[in-house]
């Protein structure tokens, strides 16, 4: 048999991280396979699945045969449902022609950078991010400039940074509020103020706002409200439950609706046809009470999992306001690892069964020290968790 030479791999590859927490997640499935228990605190993914009038109007569409391809920009109930959302939870009147129904917020974000990211531009970004948000930036060929934002900015990005680091190349600025991996939000003075320097220089906001139905403390406020200009990002997979079904949306300039609808129809033709017709359920009076409902249990394990690692010695310097995530300092337990994130992580995996992520993922400003913590799981495992680590650190 002839072997062929290696093929050469687009440089754009070497730009983009692997996922780290993935070799972490293979260690704790082999530990499963051997029989022990662990306890997931890792994925950012909710316990909760899509409730049921999202699967009955799933089946329905089924039945129906409703299950070809859509227009690319999403077929129109949806977007005028998500269009009415807007209205009830933000007060806010957008033009459903504005929105575009995409394959995942993944695919929303892709869409937004290709469609404004040209080779070589900077794109300011708060380190920690998530870090998928970062190399769609590098897929565009563009470049990720992450910004160390610390607790004194709730991990966020600030005006102030945008002012400090704008240069020649930047183009714009990529956020998320609330955030993952740290769970806060930009304040909505500091939101606008971040809007409208970006503004003043001619670049632009993509925001992305996933995580902002889960919101714990105060009525969130979208990016919209600072102007027709800014880009926000949304999905199906946080708030509404449905992971795996692969929806989202993007809320885009009108200016900008032809250009995105032309990648689009290029990129992925469309989102899921049944899927969207099954989101038309997640705006029923009913549907959003069972929403609310489990908005509140994430609420009371975060009040549960807050007080508790710092009973264990975690360090918590920013209390989320929202997602499910904790941004928790690891330099203070008692245990040898204290301050190594990644050395910690495989002890709490391999002494207690516990997973949960390094900093390293997230970004490069001090990412040893950190871990992030998903309370995305039960009440009753995130209390065993506890009790684990507990007997770990009192070795």
């Amino acid at each position: 048999m002839t072997i062929g030479p290696e093929i050469r791999l687009a440089s754009r590859v070497d730009a983009i991280e692997p996922f780290y927490v993935m070799e972490l997640m293979k260690q704790a499935q082999a530990l499963e396979r051997a029989g022990r228990d662990i306890i997931h605190m890792s994925i950012g993914e909710p316990d909760f699945t899509a409730p049921p009038p999202v699967t009955r109007a799933a089946a329905d569409a089924l039945t129906r045969g409703v299950t070809q391809y859509t227009n690319a920009l999403g077929i129109a109930a949806l977007r005028e449902a998500i269009a009415q959302h807007y209205r009830d939870a933000f007060g806010l009147n957008i033009d459903p022609e504005r929105i575009v129904v995409t394959a995942g917020a993944s695919a929303a974000l892709l869409l937004a950078c290709m469609a404004l990211v040209d080779h070589g531009d900077e794109v300011l970004m708060p380190d920690p991010c998530y870090p998928c948000n970062r190399h769609f930036v590098s897929a565009a060929d563009g470049k990720p400039v992450l910004i160390p934002s610390g607790p004194a900015e709730r991990f966020q990005l600030t005006a102030e940074h945008v002012e400090e680091h704008w240069g020649e190349k930047t183009r714009g600025v990529l956020l998320a509020s609330p955030s993952n991996p740290t769970g806060t939000s930009i304040e909505p003075d500091e939101l606008r103020r971040i809007v409208e320097t970006v503004r003043a220089r001619g670049g632009f906001s993509i925001v992305d706002e996933i995580y902002q139905g889960l919101s714990y403390d105060a009525k969130p406020v979208s990016a919209l409200s600072f102007g027709d200009d800014v880009v926000t990002v949304n999905s199906f997979s946080k708030y509404f439950n449905m992971t795996g079904w692969r929806l989202g949306w993007l809320v885009v300039p009108p200016s900008m609706v032809s250009a995105v609808e032309k990648l689009s129809q290029n990129l992925f033709i469309c989102a899921s046809a049944l899927a969207q017709h099954a989101a038309l359920a997640c705006f029923e009076p009913e549907t959003i009470a069972i929403y609310e409902a489990r908005r509140l249990e994430f609420k009371r394990r975060r009040d549960y999992i807050v007080p508790a690692l710092r009973s264990l010695g975690f360090g918590v310097p920013v209390v989320p306001d929202g997602a499910f995530y904790v941004y928790a300092d690891v330099s203070g337990v008692h245990h040898p690892a204290a301050g190594d994130s990644e050395a910690l992580t495989h002890a709490m995996l391999n002494d207690a069964g516990v997973v949960l992520v390094p900093g390293e993922d997230f970004g490069f400003h001090a990412p040893q020290r950190y871990i992030r913590v998903s309370y995305a799981t039960a009440y009753e495992k995130l209390e065993e968790a506890v009790r684990r680590l507990g007997s770990l650190f009192s070795r």
